[in-house]
């Protein structure tokens, strides 16, 4: 059983990716369904300020430490095996160790194209890995037609996972919503992991993911779309666990 604890009232499971993978596998091997968020400071921001996100987290099977910076408060909590849980390798970890035992994976997410050349890049990394179906949503709600084809869709193939790449909060809300009406057994919201294994959008260094940097290395990248994002939750992360530390 992962420890679960709170950082400024928001769940984390006190994890590492041979934890979290081993979670897994028992959730695959037992049909249990759930869903998996990954999670950084943006999504602890977003669950700070809206209570209705907070529970969507809270009702996760899995919430991943996918910022270093969470890793860090955890060692501070008493969890010194905590690691971070990067979506973009969790995603390859799993698949990796599932080509044995024949699990079947469904991508859902991107700009128009991108979940197709998602699935190539991905057969190619990881051979023998079964890839069911690839989808590119709209970018807004579904119809009522759209979402009943999706539901018959994954009737059909019957994936163990399906992987969302719609960004963060989207994605976890729409995990939450969907996740008793599909017939899978988890889901993964796992966002820019799609741009990354497709090459459309580059990976910052190791180095810089270790000290907590990729936010800037991605900021230089994408200044237009993350600049507020970033300039605006980071300080407002930190000011607000100064201010739990001294209550």
């Amino acid at each position: 059983m992962i420890p679960r604890f709170h950082i400024l009232g928001s769940p984390v499971d006190a994890m590492n990716m041979e934890t979290c993978c081993a979670s897994v596998e028992q959730a695959l091997d037992s049909k249990t369904k759930g869903y998996v968020c990954v999670a950084g400071v943006h999504q602890l921001t977003e669950a700070y300020e809206h209570p209705e996100f907070r529970e969507v987290l809270e009702k996760a099977f899995l919430i991943t430490p996918d910022g270093m910076p969470l890793s860090w408060i955890g060692w501070m909590k008493g969890f010194p095996d905590m690691d971070r849980v990067y979506g973009p390798d969790l995603m390859l970890e799993v698949m990796r160790r599932g080509v044995a035992r024949g699990r079947t994976h469904f991508l859902y997410g991107g700009m128009p194209g991108v979940a197709a050349e998602l699935r190539q890049a991905l057969e190619q990394k990881i051979p023998g890995v079964k890839i069911v179906g690839a989808e590119c949503p709209p970018f807004r709600p579904l119809t009522s037609e759209e979402e009943t084809a999706l539901i018959a869709q994954v009737r059909t193939l019957k994936p163990d996972i399906i992987w969302m790449g719609i960004s963060t909060p989207k994605q976890d809300r729409f995990m939450h919503a969907y996740l008793d009406r599909l017939d899978t057994t988890l889901m993964f919201g796992v966002g820019a992991a799609f741009d990354f294994h497709t090459g459309r959008v580059k990976q910052s260094p190791r180095w810089m993911q270790r000290l907590g940097l990729e936010w800037f290395y991605r900021v230089c990248q994408e200044p237009r779309r993350l600049a507020g994002r970033y300039f605006r939750n980071n300080p407002l992360f930190i000011w607000r666990l100064i201010k739990e530390a001294l209550a």
